[in-house]
This record gives structure tokens, sequence and C-alpha cells, in this order.
């Protein structure tokens, strides 16, 4: 069905706004102002950013990386949308720059990548009577090697790791994204791979922490040498002289800002061309006035006024902008390790897949091959002990296959011809061969990944008070800073201008909003990573977070209550027979049944290892069973009452049972041997183990919990009794439970929604959270917010236990990053110094602020080991 509910495009989306090249102003789309370069289209605020950007274009396409369109989080699943408007690199790579790329109207794509292409493209190719043209070189040398690969889609290879080059986004700012990585043009934050990939890229952090260890092996002895003048009999300055020690401070102190504090000043510099101030707009600002002022200081200390001098001396403050570069470099030592930690659980499960695998060709030789290399249907050959490596169908042999990664249960499965296989699930025992259904990114694992992967870079509704807080706070701190300057120039003790600039530059370290920054995105991606540890899939951050208000679950009865298939429940044999004469018949003549429910007592049958019986003369009879004769000429029916009564058997004896199993909602069918009743076989959904205790503790919790049912309101009554509940809506469509879940909503209720089926599909949708089984439909899943991997609606509770962890530890973090602020900021800029004489120096300043990053990070990781 189709439901109205509110949608858009990635076109109408990447319409909305864009950024200037030139100036970085957020911009529409505007065909006066407009420039073409290397087939990518490029809009500006202003004819004389136009005019910029011709004279040089490649000074801001190519140079400048970070200024990249901001695209929605709709548009930013189109790779094509982000390449089209960002730095144009060519969708391959190509060597030779040269793309031919064209409109959707050109009706011609590249069958290597899937770019539009035009007929004139000079990359062309014949092959089997037939032209293909590609958008570079890389994409025609591709097809050559391997032509039928890329025009049949069953042979196309897995997809390898995210390369460096890849999609590259802010954990910060999911709007942001380009190819490869870089920094975000908001934040200043590092990008990083948008699809998880086991090979984890750790040059930003091995940069930083190279830049570290060198401006710690600089800024040390500068800080032990310029600080022992405050110890009693001790002064350097004395000992070396006044010159030499001044210009030993500066070459001690240069590499560190020059070279250690490089990034963050090109941070701070994009950050004020952008109009996007961050964290790295005061460090930047703090540092480099500090730095040139000492550097003034040092060649032409005849240019500063008296003020600024102290006995006649201008004073130097190189130490304090080595310290405070080594103190952010450690910050962001801290920060990269942190976010590394939060992938755990990815890497975990990228993990489970090998590396290589066993191919088994046609003639019966096997032969080892990268897993990337798997084609759909090849036949792989799973040695014991090893990860089962795609998504397949056993094919020979037998084994017991550890399943826990999906299902949670430690049992292992026993598997053999038929059955499915899942990627990630270890062979215990037994060599067997399996096909190839499910590859590279289609294989559950990967779609598990991908979830995980995602909903770690969401963000929270509460992340909007940290955007919104940090967008005027930055600029509130320069103005703070620049009044604490004025006041103590205007006020303070000699040297007036020396105090001010200490407090100007301290206000602008110590107010560094990077823990304030950090506060929502880090919790948020560390407990999506542990939800995702306990089977439970949190798609976003905002499901995360609704998941903590939740008053109303509504939930499915067939594949979420109950096991979503019939089972043979209970046998009620006549007096005269048992369950070892009537059961190897009714398997016998169930077999060859086509009647939905047959397969339950045949199940059943084979679990008990019974041996179907020898029968002759099977027939069905249309809307009421089945007979067929026995070894030795009896008559066996199995049926409804109306067969019965036609054959005139007289079932009175057996009918109370079989009225008590109707009243619960089982299907009973009856069986008579020979003109006399036998049996009666009750047949049912079997509720989930499961079930009983999720519903009693989401009750404890003073959660109003709805039944709604596609099923007859008899079968959903009893379900209802056994499990305690006493709303219970059955018969319904998949239009009426989305209406149902919309009048709660318009009654101002909280509602999660649990389902599996595609008729779930709507009101999993429609619902502030909707929750699939992982044993379900892909449409419920795709349709829903949160999966529960296992089927086991226990991780409901698990669920919404994570989201009040998650969002207590957000305010935890907030709180932190406001108060540290608040009181922070005042000591700073001096308003202890009237009474206590306390002036905080820029060092001390940068070092609370490296600290209170820490103190949110420590928090945020405390959710690792919260106790679900």
């Amino acid at each position: 069905m189709s439901q109205n509910i509110p949608s858009s495009t990635a076109a109408e989306q990447a319409e909305k706004t864009v950024l200037d090249p030139v100036c970085g102003m957020h911009v529409k789309k505007n065909a006066e102002k407009m420039a073409s370069y290397q087939g990518s289209i490029y809009y500006f605020c202003s004819t004389s950013c136009v005019s910029k950007f011709n004279a040089e274009p490649l000074a801001y396409v190519k140079a400048k990386k970070l200024l990249m369109p901001l695209v929605t989080k709709t548009a930013a699943s189109s790779v094509a949308t982000v390449t089209s408007n960002a730095v144009s690199t060519g969708c391959c790579g190509g060597a030779d720059g040269k793309h031919a790329h064209a409109n959707s109207d050109s009706g011609l794509k590249d069958p290597v990548c899937g770019m539009n292409v035009t007929a004139e493209s000079p990359h062309q190719t014949q092959y089997q009577d037939k032209t293909y043209y590609f958008c570079a070189a890389s994409c025609l040398e591709k097809f050559r090697k391997n032509p039928q690969s890329y025009l049949d889609p069953a042979l196309r290879p897995a997809p390898k790791a995210a390369a460096k080059d890849a999609i590259f986004t802010c954990p910060m700012h999911l709007e942001i994204e380009q190819v490869g990585p870089g920094t975000c043009p908001l934040c200043g934050m590092a990008l990083e791979p948008k699809e998880a990939s086991a090979e984890e890229d750790t040059s930003e952090l091995d940069d930083m922490r190279r830049r570290f260890k060198y401006s710690l092996a600089l800024s040390l002895p500068l800080l032990i040498m310029t600080m022992a003048d405050m110890l009693p009999g001790i002064s350097v300055h004395a000992w070396l002289g006044m010159s030499l020690f001044s210009w030993l401070q500066f070459a001690l102190a240069t590499p560190v800002v020059v070279w250690a504090g490089w990034p963050f000043f090109e941070r701070a510099v994009a950050s004020f061309k952008t109009g996007n101030l961050n964290m790295f707009s005061l460090i930047g600002v703090g540092t480099g006035a500090a730095y040139l002022f000492s550097l003034v200081a040092l060649l032409f200390p005849d240019l500063l006024p008296q003020a600024f001098k102290i006995h006649g001396m201008a004073p130097l403050y190189f130490e304090a902008a080595a310290v405070i570069i080594t103190l952010v470099l450690l910050g962001q030592v801290l920060e990269l390790r942190a976010r590394s930690q939060t992938n755990l659980a990815i890497k975990s499960l990228l993990a489970l897949t090998p590396a290589t695998v066993i191919r088994v060709t046609t003639s019966g030789e096997e032969s080892e091959i990268a897993l990337d290399q798997v084609q759909l249907g090849d036949l792989l050959r799973v040695k014991p002990g090893a990860h089962i490596p795609v998504d397949g169908v056993l094919v020979d042999g037998r084994s017991n296959v550890d399943e826990s990664m999906i299902t949670g249960e430690p049992l292992p499965a026993t598997k053999q011809a038929g059955d499915k296989l899942s990627a990630g699930t270890v062979n215990q025992q037994g060599s067997f061969s399996m096909r190839a259904e499910r590859i590279g990114h289609d294989t559950l694992l990967a779609k598990i990944i991908a979830m995980v992967n995602q909903a770690g870079r969401s963000r929270a509704p509460i992340q909007k008070l940290a955007d919104q807080v940090s967008g005027w706070f930055v600029p509130g701190v320069i103005a703070v800073a620049v009044a604490a300057f004025l006041v103590w120039a205007w006020l303070g003790p000699s040297p007036a201008l020396a105090h001010g600039l200490m407090a100007a530059v301290s206000v602008l370290i110590i107010a560094c909003p990077c823990a304030l920054g950090l506060a929502t995105p880090i919790s948020v991606t560390v407990g999506i990573g542990r939800g995702a540890t306990e089977g439970v899939l949190i798609k976003d951050a905002e499901a995360l977070e609704r998941l903590e208000k939740i008053d109303t679950l509504v939930i499915d009865k067939t594949g979420t209550l109950t096991e979503g298939k019939p089972s043979l429940q209970k046998i009620v044999v006549a007096d005269g027979y048992n369950e070892a004469q009537v059961l190897p018949l009714a398997m016998a003549m169930e077999k060859l049944s086509e009647h939905p429910l047959a397969q339950a007592i045949v199940n059943y049958a084979k679990a008990q290892k019974i041996t179907a019986a020898a029968i002759t003369d099977f027939s069905s009879i249309t809307g009421k069973g089945v007979r067929a004769n026995a070894a030795d000429n009896r008559l066996i029916l199995i049926g409804n009452a109306a067969l019965m009564q036609e054959h005139a058997i007289d079932f009175a004896a057996l009918e109370p049972q079989a009225t008590e199993l109707r009243r619960k909602g089982h299907s009973v069918m009856l069986m008579a041997i020979a003109g006399q009743a036998a049996a009666l076989f009750s047949v049912a959904d079997s509720i989930k183990p499961s079930s009983m205790p999720a519903i009693k503790d989401l009750q404890a919790t003073g959660i109003r919990i709805v039944l709604l049912t596609g099923d007859n309101l008899m079968t959903a009554q009893a379900v209802a009794s056994q499990l305690g509940l006493d709303e219970v809506h059955a018969d319904l469509l998949p239009e009426d439970k989305y209406r149902f879940v919309q009048q709660l909503q318009k009654d101002g209720r909280k509602v999660a929604m649990a389902g599996d089926g595609i008729n779930d599909a709507p009101a999993l949708a429609q619902a502030d959270v909707g929750i699939a089984m992982g044993t379900g439909t892909d449409v419920a899943m795709h349709s829903a917010h949160v999966v529960l991997v296992k089927g086991d609606l226990r991780g409901i509770v698990k669920a919404r236990a994570l989201s009040q962890h998650a969002m207590r530890n957000i305010r935890q973090n907030l709180f932190f990053a406001f108060a540290y602020n608040f009181v922070g900021v005042p000591i700073a800029a001096g308003l202890l110094y009237p009474w206590f004489g306390i002036l905080l120096s820029p060092m001390l300043a940068s070092a609370a602020m490296s600290l209170s990053s820490v103190s949110v990070i420590s928090n945020a990781l405390r959710l690792r080991h919260s106790k679900l």
C-alpha cells in the first residue's frame, strides 16, 4: 500500500543549498551566478566570486577540498550527487583526468561505474557486436579485462573494502561529504570513511601522534626552562644571558607552532572564511596572537609601548603558544583514539568473515581465492572451524554451525543439504560445500555492519541544542576575550597590556568548544555500538533518543509474539490407539498433502525420528482433507468434521478436547482408521519462549501494550490471554494498523510498533519508533528504526534501557561542557584577580580545555559496559 508520509527526492534536497567555493557562503543555485569547470557546475553568492573563480579555479576546487557543498541526508546516499557538485576528480579516478559525463537524457551509461556518458566519448570499445561507452580510460581498461562481469550482474565480483579515496564524512555534521580524507569545514574535525572497512585508516591518528611526540620533545624543555625562574635561587635567563635565553625560546617554540600546529591554523582560517566558527577558531586566534606578539617583541622590542613591558623588557609567550599546541595535539590524539574504540563493534563484525575462501570448480578442483573474488553461484568448500564467508545454501555434507552471532542461541544448529547459511557464522565440525547466493554488501552480516556504521554517525535531536549553542558561543567568547583585554588594559596593574593579552588568550583557549561538540556524537556512537553487540540494531540517533520516551507499544502477533509458522501442539488419541500407531500413517499421508498445516505434522514426526508407513491410493478431497489405504487395506482419513460426517465417523469421545483446543485458537485435524475415530492433531503458531518475560518486563515499566493482528479475534484473544494482554484488535488490514498508530499519536502517545511482515511496514514507518524482527521480511526491516536481529522481544527491553543510559550519558556530557565553560571563562578573564590575585595562564587554560574533552570521552565510553 502507499502511505502519505512526506518525503523528498535526493534531487529536491540537493537543490536547497550549496557552498560558494570561493567565500564558503551558503547559497541557492542561481543560473546568473554560476561557473563550470571540468564538467562540474559551481554556484556563487556574487559576481565578484564568479570572477575570482574563473580567474583561478584550481585554487578553489582542488587546493581546498574542505570547501564542499552541503548535501542533505537523503542526497548523501547518492555518490553521484556528491561527486557532481564537489571536487571534479572523476568518477573512477581516471589517470587522464578526462571524463565524458552526460545528463540523464543521453540514454547511455558506463557499464563499469554507471555514470551517464555520451556517444562522443573517446573511451569506447566493441564487444560482441555492440559498442560500449565509458566515462574514463580507467573504466574502459577494467571492462576490457573482464567484460562479462560488468554486463552480467550475477558475475559481478563482491565489492572490496572501502578505499581511502571513497566518500568521507564528518562524524558530527553528516551533510558534509567529499571524495577522500580531509577536515570538516564546519567543525574542523577529521573526516572518516562513510563505508565501514576492516582496514581502518589511521593516517590522521598517526599524523597527530607524530606531531605530538615532536612537539612534546620541544615544549617540555621550553616549559622547564621558562618556569624554572619561578623557583628560588634558579635563574636560567641569568645563566644564559637574556639574548640567548630569548632566542632559545624562539628556536624551541617555532617548530611546534609553525609545523606541529599547522593543521589547526589551516582549520582556523577555513572556519573564518566559511563563517563557521569552531574550536579551532579559538585555538588559532589564541596561539597565533601569543606567538606573533612574542615574535614582534623579540625582533622589534622598541615598537611595543611601555605598557606591554615588564621592567623595561617585553614579555615573551613562546612557551604558552608551544605548550597550548602540544596540549591540543594531545586532545586530538585522545579523541581520534576514542573514535577508533567506538568502532570496535563494527571491526568485530567485519572480522567474522575470512579473508580467503576455497572455491570448487565444476571439475572438482579446489583453489584458494580472495573473498572479494567470490561470485554468485560459486561452489565453496567450508572446513571445520572456519567462518562461513557468504550467505548461501548447503549443497553437500552435514555439520553443526554456531549461529549465535545471528540467533543468540548458544547451541549450534544442525545443517544439512538445502539449509540456509549466513556469512560470519562458524562451522564447528564437518566439511561441507555451499553455493553462494548473496555476496558482498548483500549478505546479512554486511547489512548489519552498514546499519551500525550509518547509525553511529547519525545525530540525535538533542545534538541540535549543542549546534545552536556553538553558533553563538564562539562569537560570544571572542567578544569576551576582547572585552577582557580592554578592561585589563584600562584598569589592570602594570604591565596592563601584557596582562590583558594573557587574559584574552586564556579566554579563547579555555572556551574551546570541543567538549560541547563531542558531548552527543561520542555517546551516540558508543551507545549504538553497544546495542549491536546485544543484537539490537538502532538505525539512527533519533530512534535512540525517542526510545526513552515511548509510553505505548503496538505489537503484531504472527512472527513477533509467535514463531510465525504453524507447529504441532498436541496429539489426542482415542481409546485403543497410541502415537506410535497413528503418527507413521499421518506422516505418510501429510507428506503428500498440499495443505499448509500438513507440514507441521511432518516436521513433528521427523523430529521424533518416525518412519512413514506404506500407503496406497492417496487422494486429496478439496476443502475436507485427504484419504488413503494402509498396507493392510484399512481406510485412513485425515481432515475436518465435514469429512468425518460424510463417512459417518463418530468423534463424540474426542469432541470436548477438540472444542477446548479450538477455543485456544488451534486448528484441529481429525483422523479416522477403518471407520473409527483414532486421533486428533492440534496445530497452532507457537508463542515464542521469550515473549512472556518480555511482556512482563515491559508492563513493569508502565508501558501500555496493544496487540494488533490480521488474524481472527478468537486466535488473537487466545494468544493475548496466555501473555496477560488486555487490549486486542484483530482482523486488521495494513492500513488499519497504520491508522491505529496515527490515532494513538494524535492522542499524544509516544508509540513504538513491533512487527515482522510486509503488512506491518506502513505502521512501522509511521510509529515514533518502528521495531522489526530480524527474522522477518526485508521490507519490515527497511521500514523500521530498530531491528532485533534475534527476533527476541526482550531486545525491546534492552533497547529502551540502552536509550535511557545513552540519553543520561549525553545529558551528563552536556552538563560537563556547559558547567566547565560557565566556570572557566570568567576565571580566565580574570574575575578572581581583584580578590585572590589569580590570573589564569594560557597554558593552564589549555590543560583545562583538554581535560574537559577527556572527561566527556571517558564518560561516553562507560556506555560500553552498561548493563541492559
